[in-house]
């Protein structure tokens, strides 16, 4: 699409690869590419935006397919000037582009639990967006409130209740991009919480294939939503089981493979295409739902479009 795009101080990148921008190595280009000064090169960049363009805020692509058409509009992706993380307190305020890891670090140096992170893959923008957790805590159970820009370009304050956190999932409108959150953590001993730490690391590597290509996990547990399909997270069922139930640990398309390790994380084995890796995803749900009845829900965001008809 042809896109008039307003003065900014950071930098804008036309028709920009996203490939080497996610963890799964797929995904063709950007219409465009937008990396912000600051927060308020950021508003003044949306305030000025035509309504009509779309825009996807994307982090370090740690739970991302980008199919292999691109996305169309602009991708805005923050840096330096929102990774800042501040101690006072009781209170961690960390900057979006924070990593999860490193927030959950530094607190711990200062002897404030926010462990939960420790094995979160990605920042702390998404981490709020999508309500992350681990080892029964999550992000909802800390946030105070984040800060964000809206699409009309407000720079506003919301409290953790405005966004409405639930399993896996949170209310931020379309097109805000959060900027910032502000955390309130337990006190703890920094030894005791760097060696709790270590052990979740130790845990997590013996049971998910982190040395490969993947986002994490694919699916969300069966057990995450109710008759009526609200939220829930009672840890009765896990997606990997029922996936392992119907032979499909190791399952292939193309480069795409099922985990032999951790049968609910997705590969690229090396030379998967994101219509790979999203036919392989959806062959697994068929086969889930033959089996076992369960409707298995993706939690690796899928977005643009895919590769022209006739192209790989």
């Amino acid at each position: 699409m042809t896109i008039t795009l307003p003065e900014v101080r950071g930098t804008l990148t036309p028709d920009r690869s996203l490939d080497g921008l996610t963890w799964l190595r797929v995904g063709g280009p950007a219409d465009w590419l937008f990396q912000p000064a600051d927060e308020d090169d950021l508003a003044e960049f949306l305030g000025a935006l035509d309504p009509s363009v779309p825009v996807f805020p994307m982090g370090v692509g740690s739970n991302l397919i980008v199919r292999d058409g691109g996305i169309r509009g602009v991708v805005i992706r923050l840096g330096r000037a929102f990774n800042t993380i501040e101690i006072e307190g009781e209170i961690v305020t960390a900057g979006a582009a924070s990593l999860d890891a490193h927030v959950a670090r530094r607190a711990a140096d200062a002897g404030l639990d926010l462990t939960f992170l420790r094995t979160i893959p990605g920042s702390i923008g998404g981490a709020v967006r999508m309500n992350a957790g681990c080892y029964g805590t999550y992000v909802a159970d800390h946030l105070i409130d984040a800060r964000a820009v809206t699409r009309d370009g407000r720079i506003v304050t919301l409290d953790a209740a405005d966004l409405n956190l639930a399993y896996r999932q949170s209310d931020l409108p379309d097109g805000w991009v959060l900027t910032g959150a502000r955390f309130r953590a337990t006190p703890g001993e920094p030894e005791a919480l760097h060696a709790r730490m270590e052990d979740q690391i130790a845990r997590r590597d013996a049971s998910q294939p982190t040395r490969e290509r993947s986002a994490g996990s694919t699916f969300r547990n069966p057990a995450g939503y109710s008759s009526t399909g609200d939220a829930t997270d009672t840890h009765e069922l896990k997606a990997w089981s029922v996936i392992d139930a119907a032979g499909l640990r190791g399952a292939s398309w193309g480069g795409a493979q099922m985990s032999e390790k951790h049968p609910n994380f997705l590969l690229n084995t090396g030379a998967a295409t994101a219509a790979d890796l999203e036919a392989l995803g959806e062959l697994v749900r068929r086969r889930v739902r033959e089996d076992s009845g369960h409707d298995l829900r993706w939690e690796v965001i899928r977005i643009g479009d895919p590769a022209p008809e006739g192209q790989s």
